[in-house]
């Protein structure tokens, strides 16, 4: 695989994510992870299930984070 074009080396190696509700109340918390992506991009990922804390029904919620300008060049 290609090298990415650039990297963000001030970038952590995961971010936390929360979600929440248009009144503050946490769904959900959980973690993005630093990713290569198959194109050669770099951010981060993350796949999650998450349950409405009201009815107990399930989501399932998927994130990418893409460093704009980290897709090698052709």
């Amino acid at each position: 695989m290609p090298e990415p074009a650039k990297r963000d080396l001030k970038a952590p190696k995961f971010l936390e994510i929360t979600v929440k509700d248009g009144e503050g109340k946490v769904w959900s918390t959980f973690y993005a992870h630093a990713k290569e992506f198959s194109t050669g991009s770099v951010g981060f990922y993350a796949s999650e299930k998450i349950t409405n804390p009201e009815s107990a029904e399930r989501y399932q919620a998927g994130l990418s984070l893409t460093l704009i300008g980290s897709k090698p060049g052709k």
